[in-house]
């Protein structure tokens, strides 16, 4: 698309005007970072009279009506989003972690951990960019399973309220009690600029990422289910507090 484009002296503002999408929409399908529909290829290959040939590609990576898997940057979205709203129903997630926690959890792998805690810049980035508004919602089990030693356990539990005092950061404990669709795995929705949303899935085999809207309005389904066991920030807290107390010390 972009080669096309360029070669017609089309900018992306053209097209994003003629799709009605935004801008930074438009660069993310050139990139492969956002999945392309079917009305918005039609109306691009009319655009730039491709012939059908941007319909033709489209088409090949839609066989028989289901798409081929996007595999996006998601460190790229992680850092670009405007908003992360993250599940772990087993862990604390990998932005709130502390480097002892991470290097138990990764089994010593002292390079993926810290390519970890690297990730966690975004929270308090500055510059150009306000770093992202940040809602973590964990399990209530996660702060009871062992990680490390105890002492791994206190220090982390006592990082993740030092987090949630920041004014960007939200953490939330999601009461153990019945069945949910959160049981079924862990999850973050990115949220861009433009409103967009992207999601990275854990599954028993590999991550995934999405923007596919069936996957998104499915999560958005449990992130209400989620949050109707969920405590207040200031509960959470007295709740961490607690386990500290009574389990970690």
């Amino acid at each position: 698309m972009r080669r096309i484009r360029e070669a017609k002296g089309v900018t992306q503002q053209s097209i994003a005007d003629h799709t009605n999408i935004s801008k930074a929409q438009v660069s993310r399908i050139e990139n492969g970072t956002r999945r392309a529909t079917r009305s918005f290829v039609e109306q691009v290959d009319r655009l730039l009279r491709a012939d059908g040939a941007l319909i033709k590609l489209w088409e090949d990576l839609n066989r028989n009506g289901h798409p081929v898997p996007l595999w996006f940057d998601w460190p790229k979205i992680e850092t670009d989003a405007a908003m992360l709203v993250c599940w772990e129903h087993s862990l604390i997630p990998g932005l709130a972690q502390t480097p002892a926690y991470a290097l138990a959890i990764l089994h010593g792998n002292q390079e993926a951990a810290d390519a970890r805690l690297n990730r966690q810049a975004i929270i308090s980035k500055q510059g150009e960019k306000d770093p992202p508004t940040l809602v973590l919602l964990i399990d209530e089990q996660a702060l009871h399973r062992p990680v490390g030693t105890p002492e791994t356990m206190r220090e982390q539990l006592e990082h993740l309220i030092e987090l949630s005092m920041l004014p960007n950061v939200t953490v939330q404990v999601v009461l153990t009690s019945g069945e949910h669709d959160g049981n079924t795995g862990a999850f973050v929705v990115a949220t861009m600029d433009d409103r967009s949303e992207v999601a990275y899935v854990e599954t028993a085999i590999r991550a995934i990422t999405t923007d596919d809207p069936a996957d998104l309005s499915m999560l958005a389904r449990t992130l209400v289910a989620l949050r109707s066991r969920t405590l207040t920030e200031d509960m959470s807290r007295e709740l961490i507090r607690k386990v500290i107390q009574e389990k970690w010390i």
